[in-house]
């Protein structure tokens, strides 16, 4: 969580289904780095993206972003936002690590798309 390059990391769920990804994203993030409040992500690459999803007790608005596939966007607080590459689901394991530890290099500047080429 440098903060010094594109992605302040990655993701690679097991499926499109964000109903039931993001909650354990959500999650999983929250116990690293507080509360989470909102998530931005490409509709497109999702099945049936809701308004807001439950997790931890909360109810977490997420904002519809058609510019920035393979992307998700999430706020703790108020103005703190960082950026995943969301490696997609069925990606083989080999390019999928590639792609995140490009995604989790320090001062890291390589476009998504160019990540998940390999």
């Amino acid at each position: 969580m440098s903060r010094e390059g594109v992605f302040d990391g990655a993701w690679w769920p097991r499926s499109n289904h964000v109903r039931v990804e993001l909650p354990d994203l959500i999650t999983a993030l929250g116990a690293h780095f507080g509360r989470i409040v909102r998530v931005g992500l490409d509709t497109s690459a999702w099945d049936g993206v809701p308004g807001a999803v439950a997790a931890n007790g909360l109810t977490i608005k997420i904002n519809r972003i058609t510019s920035s596939e393979a992307t998700i966007s999430i706020t703790r607080g108020f103005q703190d936002h960082f950026l995943l590459l969301v490696v997609p689901p069925g990606t083989a394991p080999a390019a999928a690590a590639s792609a995140m530890a490009g995604a989790s290099v320090t001062g890291n500047h390589t476009p998504a798309a160019e990540l998940l080429l390999g």
